[in-house]
């Protein structure tokens, strides 16, 4: 996702002793980030093999 803030602040040059006069560009985090349908089902998907390991293998095994 780009930064949807970029126009709105400056640039920061850390080479610069004074501070900006406002803040540097905003991140993005991953709560705040937008996911789709796909990126669900991957998730779920992983889920679903970390618990098949966690609880399938010991049973097969005993």
């Amino acid at each position: 996702m780009a930064d949807d803030h970029e126009d709105d602040r400056p640039e920061y040059d850390p080479s610069e002793p004074a501070p900006p006069t406002e803040a540097p560009p905003l991140r993005s985090t991953a709560p705040q980030s937008e996911f789709t349908t796909g990126h669900v089902a991957v998730g779920f998907l992983i889920v679903l093999v970390g618990l098949a390991i966690t609880f399938g293998l010991p049973l097969v095994a005993a």
